[in-house]
């Protein structure tokens, strides 16, 4: 598996970590509220549900780690399902809740995706 892809896939898992601490422990902080373009008020009101969806972003960086740790073919296979994921999941988050999105993390997850793919 190629070095840049592998790369590629742990840089998606590191900016997914990274939405999974804003979501889960600093969802009503100033940091998030700016990121996520939320209220104090709002923040306060949904840092639950912001916690269970940064659960899930950890879910996706979780995954993307074991592709990038794990031999082929599940190292493979896994980078190709979780990277696979975060685009979806940012195609409709795009959809959804904010065009930024898409560049935030689907086009990423699709460089990687192609990168990964190319490499096999």
């Amino acid at each position: 598996m190629s070095i840049t892809a592998t790369v590629a896939a742990l840089l998606i898992a590191a900016v997914h970590v990274y939405i999974m601490v804003l979501e889960m422990f600093l969802w009503t902080g100033p940091k998030a509220r700016a990121a996520f373009g939320t209220t104090p008020a709002f923040a306060t009101e949904t840092k639950t549900l912001a916690a269970n969806q940064g659960l899930y972003n950890g879910f996706l960086a979780a995954g993307l780690v074991w592709g990038a740790v794990a031999s082929d073919p599940v190292g493979f296979q896994a980078k190709v399902f979780f990277l696979a994921c975060v685009a979806v999941a940012g195609a409709y988050g795009a959809a959804t809740a904010s065009r930024k999105i898409l560049f935030v993390q689907t086009v990423p997850a699709l460089v990687a995706l192609a990168l990964v793919l190319a490499a096999r």
